[in-house]
């Protein structure tokens, strides 16, 4: 496959809050793996790809997630083209939409409710257990800390959704507070590849004062294969193939899913995940699975 022509699509930095390095770093070492393959490799950003009036390459692998060039990608892979993550994919980890497919999917994940950022009532606040609100941008990932807020009252949660509508952001997602150990973890569906982790432990998190909120980690004891298998599962419903999320471990053992990215930063294990990363890729460019 030495003729295979493969075009790299990198993520725009304003999508990578407090990991620009690692978000360039693993992209990096990626291409670099896909190199090794004897393919030819065209590197461009975001704004670049919208620019191009044409795209020749039928195979591409991206970090994207400006909402302009996912929907090009899509229409890119209803022609035909092999893109990795799938830009459908890629939507499917925006907040809403995942929050969606992993509960039609009964992955585990907290009891949660969409709203529009309009919505003014106390029923939903109501029907969550437990102390404190989250409140998630639901249209897109969080760009800004404030896109992902813990609040301790209807009146603040009520606040944040009034912030949001301002920002013309259509939806959000308000979910019960979990109390337990914050696991991180990383993987590459179709390969033997998973990694997981304390974040608090490695001072690696996007924002460092949910720490005070979730506190620090007790180091639950709960089955890592279980772990491994729910979250190639999540992958798998919102159809990824390289993906990182975070997970609540609670004092009984039990986990749910909270967050599942397209193509995180890999930064505590880039240097062994890069090649698996790679691999999946030219599975997926080869159809060998």
């Amino acid at each position: 496959m030495r003729d295979l022509e493969i075009l790299g699509v990198h993520r725009n930095r304003q999508f990578s809050p407090n990991h620009i390095g690692n978000d360039d770093a693993i992209f990096s070492l990626t291409t670099q793996a896909l190199e090794k393959t004897g393919c030819k490799i065209t590197i461009c950003s975001e704004d670049e790809f919208l620019r191009r009036e044409q795209v020749n390459q039928q195979y591409i692998f991206t970090m994207a997630r400006q909402k302009d060039v996912v929907k090009k990608m899509q229409s890119l892979e209803d022609r035909g083209a092999i893109v990795v993550n799938s830009a459908y994919g890629i939507e499917n980890c925006f907040r809403t939409n995942m929050t969606n497919g992993l509960v039609e999917n009964e992955i585990p994940y907290p009891k949660s409710f969409v709203v529009p950022t309009s919505y003014a009532g106390d029923e939903v606040f109501e029907r969550l257990p437990g102390k404190g609100f989250w409140i998630k941008r639901g249209d897109f990932h969080a760009i800004h800390k404030e896109d992902v807020t813990f609040t301790y009252t209807k009146k603040e949660a009520k606040e944040i959704l009034r912030e949001y509508a301002l920002r013309d952001i259509p939806d959000a997602v308000i979910s019960e507070h979990l109390v337990g150990d914050l696991v991180k973890f990383y993987g590459v569906y179709g390969t033997d590849f998973f990694f997981w982790f304390y974040p608090y432990d490695l001072n690696h998190h996007k924002y460092s004062e949910y720490e005070t909120i979730n506190g620090k980690s007790l180091y639950h004891s709960f089955d890592e294969s279980k772990l491994k298998s729910i979250a190639t599962s999540s992958a798998e419903v919102l159809g990824i193939d390289i993906y990182g999320g975070d997970a609540i471990v609670g004092e009984d053992g039990n986990f749910h899913i909270i967050d599942l990215n397209d193509w995180p930063s890999f930064a505590p294990c880039r240097d062994e995940a890069a090649g698996y990363i790679a691999e999946r890729i030219f599975q997926r460019f080869t159809k060998k699975s």
